[in-house]
């Protein structure tokens, strides 16, 4: 793929990721990596989306008052969230990347019946911090590995029965931890090069205005129906790329 071509799949790429992100508050990193891992390989994938993840969770993260309350609770979840990114990268460092591709996929596949079959997981308070320290832990393995920030930690946060604002905002925290543990772990394995970390932060411009066209439609669109279309999108991508990556082996 040339450089004009890559431009143009970045720009589409991180627009219709920005709009989801905008509409649900959840997904860019899911549907960036799932469609750039179509025409490049995991690993510049997980590159070009570590800037527009990180800069939109941060107003996703502290658009909001009580974050440092959020954040203090959270802590049993968070940490080990972005402690275990790195043990994770080990693994991709020194493992096939179609196999983890594939990996991916049933990643998204998982997440996607889970959000189809509206499966909520209930966390009672005693059970909170060792639960959040277990889904943590796996949620930042699959982070470094795959780059999908989303399972099992927002299944874990639907379970704390949060008010929607703070719900999403505790979505922003984890995208956030885990975009600067993955980009920390990338560039300790020179993955992150200075080409990457440049298209990167391009990717921002359609990102962002992807991010407010999707809060603008967010206030017309009945979330329900759109959570339900982004649901039934991931699917597709995830049994794609699966099939794709595992037939490849």
């Amino acid at each position: 793929m040339d450089s004009i071509q890559l431009l143009f799949l970045i720009a589409a790429v991180f627009s219709l990721a920005g709009l989801v992100k905008g509409v649900i508050g959840l997904g860019l990193p899911t549907v960036a990596l799932s469609l750039m891992t179509v025409s490049t390989d995991l690993t510049t994938a997980m590159s070009l989306m570590l800037a527009p993840t990180l800069a939109t969770n941060i107003l996703q993260a502290f658009g909001r008052r009580g974050t440092l309350r959020l954040i203090g609770r959270l802590c049993p979840f968070l940490l080990p969230a972005m402690a275990m990114v790195g043990l994770g990268g080990l693994i991709l460092q020194n493992a096939d990347l179609k196999l983890l591709t594939g990996l991916l996929g049933v990643v998204l596949i998982l997440y996607a019946v889970s959000g189809l079959t509206g499966f909520v997981l209930h966390v009672s308070e005693h059970r909170e911090a060792p639960l959040g320290f277990c889904f943590g832990a796996v949620n930042g393995v699959l982070t470094g590995m795959v780059g999908s920030y989303a399972v099992p930690g927002v299944m874990f946060l639907q379970g704390l029965n949060l008010p929607r604002d703070a719900f999403v905002q505790a979505m922003g925290l984890l995208f956030l931890g885990s975009t600067l543990a993955l980009g920390v772990t990338l560039s300790g394995a020179n993955i992150l090069d200075v080409e990457a970390g440049g298209l990167s932060v391009l990717a921002c411009v359609p990102a962002f205005a992807g991010f407010f066209a999707g809060q603008a439609i967010r206030k017309r669109l009945s979330e329900r129906l759109f959570r339900r279309l982004f649901f039934l999108g991931l699917l597709a991508l995830g049994l794609f790329v699966s099939i794709r990556s595992f037939g490849a082996l």
